[in-house]
């Protein structure tokens, strides 16, 4: 139990400020739409993170990799936290979305800087656990945020779950300043970051992704259908309501229900890591979370759309779970944030392209048509992934270590 000690800490912050992003979300477009009276303007407040990616990820790696991880992380969410205080502040819908923005620029460094933290802090042979219980509790507070948010707002106001969010954030930094340092050396490092040193950077990854040739062949089969899924995801509402002739009420639960079968997914995936291999986690929970897809889009009713999207949330933990640890074994801990950031802007790039032309597709010719074939497409994307990784040649890949093993090794 000692060992895990620091990772609960990191767990217990992270998942406070999941909950808290949650609150805090529902309490803005609220907030925002008060205000303003526009869907447009609330519609807004979800170009802010990828404005934010496009300006930060060509060279938030470099600094990632240069600096001291631990205190990066606390100055990150010490800014985002007082950022948000002055939310309830403000009536300028564009001071609102300059705000966001600054927000979501110091959120820009906080994922990659946490993967490289957790890849030093959690032992290998842990990081498989680690991963389902911080998808259990992602999954936590999807549930439970907006239902929190619903009463506070009801009773409070929405001021009071933003400040709820701004205090989430100084609790997390709080909890990650008792962490030990795992990269003290990196204090050391005074290299100045100028284009020289970016080109420096992005030709180093460039060389990792030329030599990794297996990690990257299924790193772009997991992300690929992986961002069909979430250009799917805008059209469920859409297909709900309209397809299914389902009213917003039945919307909510459905989604709700959904959140719960996510948690129980993530909470199976923690208690059966060391029954499951981890091709499995990956593999075979991604062809069953695009399975998923498939069922919902096929859907006719209320009960055969909860049943498959309470199938997909379940599966889509082990696939996290799997993704998270795979990325964190193999890509080298000194690369790891310029290799995210620069990956991000990528995915976003493609992610905003997908999105816009399912969406397109859908006004144009059928929201069920397409969405089922874009669905497909990801099953048949997840099941040349998971050939791949079955194959007896790349068993080695996946060999993961155990506690019996680590002592063994020590002994």
């Amino acid at each position: 139990m000692k060992a895990w000690k620091n990772p609960i800490l990191l767990l217990s912050g992270i998942g406070i400020s999941f909950l808290g992003s949650w609150i805090y979300l529902i309490a803005l477009n609220i907030s925002i739409l008060d205000i303003t009276g526009s869907a447009a303007a609330v519609a807004g407040l979800y170009i802010m993170r990828p404005i934010a990616s496009l300006l930060t990820n060509t060279w938030s790696g470099s600094i990632i990799d240069r600096v001291n991880k631990r205190k990066l992380m606390i100055l990150v969410d010490v800014v985002r936290g007082f950022l948000i205080l002055l939310l309830p502040f403000i009536d300028s819908l564009w001071f609102i979305y300059f705000l966001l923005l600054l927000t979501h620029i110091a959120g820009a460094f906080f994922g990659p800087s946490s993967s490289v933290y957790i890849t030093k802090l959690v032992p290998e042979e842990n990081r498989k656990r680690f991963n389902s219980i911080m998808t259990m509790s992602s999954s936590g507070a999807f549930l439970l945020g907006p239902a929190i948010a619903g009463f506070l707002i009801m009773n409070w106001g929405t001021d009071l779950c933003i400040f709820i969010n701004a205090i989430s954030f100084f609790v997390c930094a709080l909890l990650i300043y008792f962490l030990p340092d795992v990269d003290e050396k990196s204090a050391e490092i005074r290299e100045p970051i100028g284009l020289k040193t970016l080109i420096t950077d992005w030709k180093a990854v460039n060389v990792f992704v030329k030599t990794a040739k297996f990690f990257i062949l299924v790193y772009i089969l997991y992300q690929t259908a992986t961002l069909i899924g979430f250009a799917l995801d805008p059209q469920e509402v859409t297909f709900i309501k309209e397809t299914l002739d389902l009213s917003t009420r039945d919307y909510g639960l459905i989604v709700s229900i959904t959140g719960a079968g996510a948690l129980a997914g993530s909470f199976t995936a923690a208690l059966v890591t060391k029954k499951v291999p981890l091709k499995l986690y990956l593999g075979g929970g991604m062809i069953l979370t695009a399975i998923g897809y498939v069922a919902f889009y096929s859907s006719f009713n209320f009960i055969t759309a909860t049943v498959a999207f309470v199938f997909l949330g379940f599966f889509m933990a082990f696939a996290t779970t799997g993704y998270a640890t795979f990325f964190q074994n193999h890509v080298p801990v000194e690369l790891m944030g310029r290799f995210a950031s620069l990956a991000d802007m990528v995915q976003g790039l493609i992610q905003i392209g997908l999105t816009l032309l399912v969406g397109f597709l859908a006004e144009a010719i059928s929201v069920q048509v397409v969405t089922v074939s874009f669905a497909v497409a990801g099953g048949l994307i997840s099941s040349v992934l998971l050939l791949a990784i079955i194959r007896p040649s790349r068993a080695n890949f996946f060999q993961e270590k155990t506690s019996s093993a680590v002592a063994d090794g020590h002994s």
